[in-house]
Formats: structure tokens, sequence, C-alpha cells
């Protein structure tokens, strides 16, 4: 599929926690892309799991992002607002038979094999209780990455039939991103090297979908690029899960250098300690020198 003459990227973090170290740099690192290109920079925040949500996160991090003078376009989109989207995608894959009912738990899953081996396709589910998985007939089992190039998926995580609905009735992740995407008119993705594998899930969905009937605005591929990941001193990628400090941001100008030399972008002393609006003006062209 062409890709589309205009640029539009997103940051979109989940509400579990403030940002920290490693979030920051996913932030610019799309936010640089964006800007070099001249292309829009969206903000979504992904809520659509109340259970890991951290009440005010949400404010905290549109604080943060801002107190770095990293501005988003448009007004911030929330995925909790997003139901019926999630909805209408469901049912226009349930009437063109991708989709079926599993009621497997972890542990049976885990049992049987290391990947889900479509166990539930052909048992006629019950709807309660159970979780709806896409049948992954056409997986994607490599794609290019803008950094780490074509990046081959293991066979049997690319296979999967993944979920789409939770057995709590909350949405996947990643039904609810790639309609998000899909649906905001995304067209270059930028994050941490984490959802590098999943990608393969989505993009096999992304296809899918774009075959079905809907009104999703854009059904070209997105381009990918995956940052490498900041890693604490025990060696595990930075995570509000391993409960890494929040940022700081009354030192957003050595956070933002910090965050640079991790995209492998030298700021040069006489901008150390400079405004953020100088420090981001002098990095968007060092962005736009790397070709990427």
């Amino acid at each position: 599929m062409a890709q589309p003459d205009t640029y539009r990227g997103r940051f979109a973090p989940s509400p579990s926690g403030p940002l920290h170290a490693g979030s920051l740099v996913a932030a610019l690192g799309s936010y640089l892309d964006a800007r070099a290109k001249q292309g829009e920079w969206l903000l979504r925040i992904e809520d659509i799991d109340p259970p890991r949500q951290v009440s005010g996160a949400a404010d905290a991090i549109c604080s943060q992002l801002e107190a770095h003078h990293l501005h988003w376009d448009q007004q911030v989109s929330y995925q909790s607002q997003h139901h019926a989207y999630y909805q209408h995608a469901l049912e226009n894959l349930w009437q063109s038979e991708h989709l079926y009912y599993c009621d497997c738990t972890r542990k049976q899953i885990k049992a049987r094999a290391p990947f889900y081996t479509g166990y539930c396709r052909e048992r006629q589910v019950a709807a309660e209780g159970a979780a709806i998985r896409l049948k992954n007939d056409n997986p994607v089992t490599s794609f290019y990455d803008r950094i780490k190039h074509q990046v081959m998926v293991e066979t049997g995580f690319a296979n999967e039939d993944f979920v789409v609905r939770r057995r709590d009735g909350l949405w996947a992740y990643q039904l609810a991103v790639v309609v998000d995407d899909m649906r905001q008119g995304i067209t270059h993705i930028v994050r941490g090297a984490d959802l590098l594998t999943p990608s393969a899930w989505q993009l096999t969905l992304w296809q899918v979908l774009a075959q079905t009937p809907g009104d999703l605005k854009n059904t070209s591929l997105p381009q990918l690029m995956h940052l490498p990941l900041v890693t604490g001193t025990d060696g595990l990628k930075l995570s509000k899960q391993n409960h890494a400090p929040a940022l700081d941001s009354n030192r957003a100008s050595d956070n933002l250098e910090q965050a640079l030399a991790h995209l492998n972008l030298t700021l040069p002393n006489e901008l150390k300690k400079a405004p953020c609006d100088n420090i981001l003006a002098w990095a968007i062209e060092a962005w736009s020198q790397l070709n990427r």
C-alpha cells in the first residue's frame, strides 16, 4: 500500500504513573521525527485498563510534556472515550468471520504449548466469560523497522490467534491501538523497542481491518521505528512497573539533554542548560540530518 504524503505521528502513554526517563525518550523521539518532517504530533492517553491506572497520572503526563515544551497538535485523545469505535470494529470483524470465543486460561494455554494453538477455533465456546480472538490466517512474520531494518518475528508468536477483547470484557491493547491509529490517520509510529514483537500482531490486524467494511481513515500500513530502551543499573528496562522515578520537571533542560544522548544526539556545550525551546530547535535539525 502506498504511504500518504502527510506525516502524522503520536505519543501514546498509559496513565499507570507519571513519565520517567524511558518514556521521555519515546516521547522525544516521536516528537523530533514528526517535527523534522513538518508533520503533526498527537497525544493519546491509553486509559482502557482501569486496574492499572493511577489517579491523576494522565494530567501529570500532560504537565510533564508541557514542562519539556513537547507541545502536541489537536486535543488530547483518550481511549476511554473510544469504546464505540472499538465495538464497531469488533462487529465488522465478526461479520467478516475473523473472530471466535475462547475460554482458555493462561495456565491451560501454557500447559499445551509455548504459544496459543487455536484450541477454541472449532469448539463453539459460549460468549459469557470468554475472550475474543482473531483468526490469524495471514500473519505478518516480518516487517521493516527504520532502525532495526528487516525484523523477523518468532513463528509461534506471529501465528498466534491473539486476543482482541479480554475475558473481563476490557478491550485488548492490540485492537484499541490499531483502531485508534487507523482512525487518527497515523502514518509513522516511533516508540520503544519493547513493542517491537507485538508490532507483528498489530500490522496483521491493521491489514485485516483494512479489508473489512468500515470508516477507518488510514488503511495504509504505518512506517515503524522502535527506539532503544533505557535501562536501570540492574539492566532492566525503566518502567512504571519497575518503580522508575518520575521525571523532575524542574530539570527539563537536563532531562532533554540526557534523552537526546540516548538517541545518539550530543547536545553542544553552548546549549547545555539552555531553554527547552532552544534545545528542541537544535535537536529537530540534528534529527533531520540523520536521514532516518
